[in-house]
């Protein structure tokens, strides 16, 4: 990983004016930048030269966004920063669950924009992996997998994030509002089920052959991580 502000930014974009201004905009930054117009030119440039972060519109001729995005997350663990006119709840999960780190909605002030990029970017340098440990359920930070009762299961980049904050604060309430902030950084509007279905994919993966639920609902607050 490159230095934060000497880092290289591909921008899969097909809108030449946007395109041009992000470009414009990070190389006044100090980033280095390639540009792409397609799906298919970006993923090629991700394998030859590969970046420090990806952003990524989702409306792209040829493959789209999501698409690139799940081969960009099956070939690395680049940061992906998703930008998009579509403001659905539904888009934003389905593109969380095609790999991306972050979801930027069309149009953006560009300082937000900064300052998303810097934080994945600050997320993504390299830490000494460790094993996060709750009774029977493991975490490892390195390998990015979980195990329980002598089974590892993959888990998406979301799904890893709110499982490594219920790691870090076992027996501790976490409030809706604090694992929005926490995980997603942005509010999905209080009418959102986003929490609750990413809880569901992490309770079928850590409850395996009927072991015992390990991450519970505080009703009306949120969730915690204990014994039964």
């Amino acid at each position: 990983m490159e230095n934060v502000t000497t880092a290289r930014i591909l921008v899969i974009e097909d809108e030449d004016r946007i395109r041009q201004f992000l470009q414009r905009g990070l190389a006044y930054e100090g980033y280095r930048v390639d540009p792409a117009a397609d799906g298919r030119t970006g993923l090629d440039m991700a394998r030859d030269n590969p970046p420090d972060l990806v952003l990524l519109d989702i409306m792209l001729p040829g493959i789209d966004g999501f698409e690139v995005c799940r081969r960009l997350r099956a070939a690395s663990d680049v940061p992906i920063l998703m930008l998009t006119a579509k403001e659905s709840i539904e888009d934003r999960v389905t593109g969380l669950d095609a790999g991306a780190d972050d979801y930027l909605t069309k149009p953006f002030s560009f300082d937000e924009l900064l300052a998303r990029v810097r934080a994945l970017l600050r997320r993504a340098q390299p830490a000494k992996p460790q094993v996060y440990r709750f009774a029977d359920l493991e975490l490892d930070t390195g390998t990015r997998q979980g195990r329980r009762a002598g089974k590892t299961f993959d888990l998406t980049a979301k799904e890893y994030e709110l499982l490594e904050l219920f790691m870090r604060h076992p027996r501790q309430v976490l409030t809706r509002d604090v694992i929005f902030d926490r995980v997603w950084n942005y509010d999905f509007g209080g009418e959102s089920n986003i929490i609750e279905v990413y809880v569901r994919y992490l309770r079928q993966k850590t409850e395996h052959d009927d072991l015992p639920r390990l991450i519970h609902t505080v009703r009306g607050i949120g969730y915690v991580l204990r014994e039964e």
